[in-house]
Order: structure tokens, then sequence, then C-alpha cells
């Protein structure tokens, strides 16, 4: 079979410019290598939970402010070159600190991985940094979980008691019955009731009761219902603060901030 004469000239050249033919050939393979895993292979996704923050868990850094929380919204998906999504926010869930400007927030992720496991070129696994890139944020955050099937929220309702002894009546007229805290998903604390007993203390050093030294205190105990998850049979409050009597813990509502409380009892 006789060749057509432009053809042979290619493949004289070719034969003639190796080098070429081989440059050529390798593009040839990338692009039906690229073509393969994108029109055929099925992509894998994993779950991932995030907390946020600049991505090396053992560094202290600022925590995100309210105003970077309100843009990470779920359902927010990152896309690839080509407009296929490779991370969807699944949830968002996030706690007041010290610092009530800051927060810290857990987010459920899906995303898009290859080989065991890659995303966006670099290899992850938990306590590994990751980066994200959504059209309404960007933000770093660490892996604290990883799993090849979706992670479920296993939260249950708990009946908390907290107390405070020798706080100012300022602070028990401060809390009130019905205030909460959404974190993103549900009713994360919500106060049912209060009880406060005035004791008198004497601030003098040489210990004598002087009637002019002497302040009203409250001795206060709250009760609170809050979300927990109960991990190794303990309850975990945020992700991270142990629930259990005899441990001091951070709480906030909408308009107040337990501080040095201490619960008492759980149901």
């Amino acid at each position: 079979m006789k060749l057509p004469k432009n053809l042979k000239k290619i493949i004289q050249f070719l034969i003639k410019n190796y080098l070429v033919a081989v440059f050529l050939a390798c593009i040839a393979f990338v692009g039906l290598v690229s073509i393969y895993k994108l029109f055929v292979v099925k992509p894998t996704f994993i779950y991932a939970r995030v907390k946020m923050g600049q991505g090396l868990w053992w560094a202290s850094t600022q925590r995100p402010p309210l105003w970077l929380v309100k843009s990470i919204r779920k359902g927010d998906v990152q896309t690839d070159l080509t407009g296929k999504p490779v991370a969807e926010i699944l949830s968002v869930r996030y706690y007041p600190t010290y610092s009530t400007n800051q927060y810290d927030v857990y987010l459920n992720i899906k995303l898009k991985v290859s080989g065991k496991y890659n995303f966006n070129r670099t290899t992850i696994g938990i306590g590994a940094p990751v980066d994200f890139e959504f059209p309404s944020s960007q933000f770093s955050g660490t892996i604290i979980d990883l799993s090849e099937k979706p992670i479920k929220d296993d939260y249950q309702e708990k009946i908390v008691y907290l107390t405070k002894l020798y706080a100012s009546p300022w602070e028990y007229d401060g809390i009130k019955i019905g205030d909460k805290f959404f974190d993103g998903a549900e009713n994360a604390v919500e106060i049912l009731d209060k009880t406060g007993e005035s004791v008198e203390i004497n601030p003098s050093f040489n210990g004598s009761v002087e009637s002019s030294f002497s302040q009203v205190k409250k001795n206060i105990l709250v009760k609170v219902k809050l979300q927990v998850k109960k991990i190794d049979n303990k309850y975990i409050f945020g992700n991270e603060q142990t629930v259990s009597p005899g441990k001091t813990i951070y709480l906030a509502t909408d308009n107040f901030n337990f501080v040095d409380y201490t619960v008492a009892g759980i149901e």
C-alpha cells in the first residue's frame, strides 16, 4: 500500500528528528492520560472534619473573627479548572472562645482526592494543614478526622448544672432564662433555670469581721441544656471541651459569657 506523499514526508521528518518525535509522543501520552482521568476514571471522594485556622495544629494563632465565620456557608463548592467540584462544605459549627470576637470553627467537608490521599497535589491526613478556595471565602485549616464514609455528628442533648461561688450580684442578674447560642446548625446552649444564694464575705486582711468592709456575693447554680458528643465514654462540647463534674468549662450564649464556671452535675 502506497502512503500519501504528505504523510510520507512527515514520517521521514520524524525519523530524522527523533527528539521531536519523542517530544510529541510524550505530549500525546500526557494528553491521553489527562483525558482518561477527566472523563473515564471515576473520581474518589473522602470526608474530612477540619478545624479552621492557619493549618498547623501545634501553632497557637489567632482564631477567625465572626465576619469570616459568617462568610462560610454550608453547600459552598470549590471547583477545579474544568469546573468540576473538588470540595464541598457539608456542615459548619462554631463556638465562641474566651475572646468573644473569635471562634473555634469546625467543618465537615467532602474532598476529591487521588492516591492515598492527595488533595490539590498535597498529601493529607489527620493533623495535616489544608487550604481551600471557595467562592465566598478562602481559608486554611487542620484536618482532625478523615473517613471514607460521611462523618456523622452524633450529638446528644444533656442537662448540665454549672456553679460558681462568690460571684458578683450583677453576674447573677445577667443570666437570663431562655438565653441560647446557635452554633450554625442548632441551639448548642440553652439556659433553663438559675438559682442564687447570697453570701456575705469580708475582704479585710486581718481576718476581723467589720460590716463596713463586708460585701454581698452570690453562689450561683445554673441549669443548662447542652448539645454534646459522647467519645470514649466522655461528653465533649464544641469538639474539644470535656464536660464532667468538677471540670471548669467556658460557655457563651447570645447575651452572657460563662467564665470560670464548674460542672456540678450531668443528667
